[in-house]
């Protein structure tokens, strides 16, 4: 096949980024002892190559999220007796603070590559993981389950198997809320970077060559300089992968959209126009669309008599019974051993003393949903409307959204300590600074797919002011916000490990809280009390997801019907 200019624009980017990506693969796998040290330089000239290797730990993860996310959104939509399951295990995981899945992960990744640091990669790319995957898990099960029943309809009179309905209806109506959530994943990633990148294992610090083990080093020698530097870096990198990556993705995703919606032309993409005038590339797009068209059957038709796949195992009362006994027997199995670990490790006073603590991050964390919900759903509804300002936004979105509050920290301490404001008030907000972005990128996304034909029905009628707001806007972004705020909860759980316990230089602001406990706890080394602080979490979590999220979560999936 011949090639146009197109190709030869495009071959040198294409080149330059496998190139980087094998290199950056190279220096994943390297001799390391568990002891050896690793240096991190505060040399500007370090940062192209500490981007790289942040970055494609980064992509990595998503990677292994997006899977977890097609495997838990088909069977917890398929299940119910699965959904009860999996739906607050979730919920509970995405608050369990990354230091804690740190505590459980690293040893093994290290016993599985000795004498190698693919080890320690590999426990990066899991901590990443854990920050990335929940939310973008909540969002494709809440798009699935909240598909309009007349496409419900369709599919079952074309008769699709549950499998070509889900590569045929259910992930094509998710995708763009799903792609939101994929930018706002890279930069939850982003946010708890120095965590990732910062290990300490065996009373050892290890610190992998990335942004995150610069930015953690600059925090400890007080460089302001180097902070700097890092959020230029950052920037860049945001900003490389937003127009290589993202924005093309969205663009294409535009074809998903409902033909009257008002987010079809919200996207559009350099690198998708350029790889759609490409010969290579058209070729080797058609060739791979033949390829899953065979292989999988995505977009074939169905053969005649192809029923539906069954919904789950038979809905008999006794099952259901035998269910809810199996998990009432697993629930009271885990209380008798957290009272008996409690009883015996750690007593009954310490353990009141940290419930009094959960129930003061409780307060924040609810507080500041409430606070940011107020402000962002109609900032992000006034975006998602406008598909110009959604495209403008998106890019800073981002980087706001990445941005890692330990960046904050100097201006945090100048602030309260030369103003000698109160650590408890004052550091609150710095668990919502990053947790935040969850609500603003769900509610455009619910946005911009709202019908161009119920906005003009709703003109016609005469709506206007909140009577609009009322029965148009916000029953239309109510599924959406729904899984925004569920994930801000639970990032703003986890964020207040890094929240409420300020450091910088030898300068310590601590609030009262659970996750200042834990984070106490782990630099101490008492890991009963660590392990104490993070089950009182999961309990809080729990009650949560019991009594609010759940409701919410029902409310949204009738209304959308």
């Amino acid at each position: 096949m011949t090639p146009n200019r197109w190709d030869w624009a495009l071959l040198p980017l294409v080149l330059a980024l496998l190139a980087a990506a094998a290199y950056g693969a190279m220096q994943m796998s390297r001799p390391f002892v568990l002891g050896q040290p690793m240096p991190v330089s505060l040399d500007i000239a370090y940062l192209p190559y500490y981007l790289l290797r942040t970055t494609l730990r980064m992509f990595m993860a998503l990677a292994c999220a997006l899977l977890f996310t097609f495997a838990f959104a088909a069977i917890a939509t398929r299940w119910r007796m699965a959904e009860r399951v999996l739906v607050p295990l979730i919920d509970v995981l995405q608050s369990v603070p990354i230091l804690g899945f740190q505590a459980i992960a690293i040893a093994p990744f290290i016993a599985l590559f000795p004498g190698n640091v693919l080890g320690v990669e590999c426990a990066a790319v899991f901590a990443i993981f854990t920050s990335q995957a929940w939310n973008m898990a909540f969002s494709l099960y809440q798009s699935i389950k909240t598909i309009p029943p007349e496409l419900l309809e369709a599919a079952r009179v074309f008769r699709l198997s549950a499998w070509q309905r889900f590569w045929r209806l259910e992930l094509p109506h998710a995708m763009p809320p799903l792609l939101w959530n994929m930018m706002m994943s890279m930069s939850g990633g982003w946010f708890f970077l120095v965590a990732a990148e910062a290990i300490s294992v065996a009373g050892q610090d290890i610190k992998l060559p990335g942004i995150g083990a610069y930015i953690a080093v600059a925090i400890e020698q007080r460089n302001s300089g180097a902070i700097a530097w890092a959020i230029c870096a950052m920037f860049a990198g945001i900003v490389l992968y937003d127009q290589l990556f993202f924005r093309p993705l969205l663009a294409w995703a535009g074809k998903f959209h409902s033909a009257d919606s008002q987010g079809e032309p919200a996207q559009q993409s350099w690198v998708l126009d350029w790889g759609r005038r490409s010969a290579w590339i058209s070729a080797i797009a058609a060739r791979i669309g033949a390829a899953m068209n065979a292989t999988l059957g995505w977009f074939s038709h169905p053969a005649d008599g192809v029923a539906n796949a069954p919904e789950g195992p038979p809905g008999s009362p006794w099952k259901a019974r035998a269910w809810d006994a199996s998990l009432l027997l697993v629930g009271l199995f885990c209380a008798w051993r957290f009272v008996l670990f409690v009883h015996t490790e750690v007593g009954w006073g310490e353990a009141l003393h940290v419930v009094m603590l959960g129930a003061i991050t409780l307060v924040r964390v609810m507080v500041l949903i409430a606070l940011a919900s107020l402000f962002w759903v109609p900032v992000a509804v006034w975006i998602g409307l406008r598909p110009a300002w959604s495209r403008q936004v998106q890019a800073f979105a981002q980087f706001l959204a990445a941005f890692p509050v330990n960046l904050m920290f100097p201006l945090v301490v100048y602030a309260l300590v030369h103003l000698h404001l109160n650590p408890n008030v004052w550091l609150s907000p710095l668990m919502v600074f990053g947790t935040q972005w969850y609500i603003l990128f769900n509610v455009v996304a619910g946005a911009s797919a709202l019908p161009g034909e119920l906005r003009l029905a709703a003109d016609n009628l005469g709506l206007s002011g909140w009577l609009k707001w009322k029965r148009v806007y916000l029953p239309a972004v109510f599924p959406s916000f729904v899984t925004g705020a569920v994930t801000a909860s639970g990032g703003s759980w986890n964020a207040s490990i890094v929240a409420e316990y300020v450091t910088w230089g030898d300068t310590q602001l601590v609030a009262d809280g659970l996750g200042s406990y834990i984070k106490q706890m782990t630099d101490a080394g008492d890991f009963p009390r660590t392990a104490l602080g993070i089950g009182i979490m999961c309990v809080f979590v729990m009650l949560l997801n019991r009594f609010l999220w759940q409701n919410l979560y029902r409310m949204a999936e009738e209304r959308s019907r």
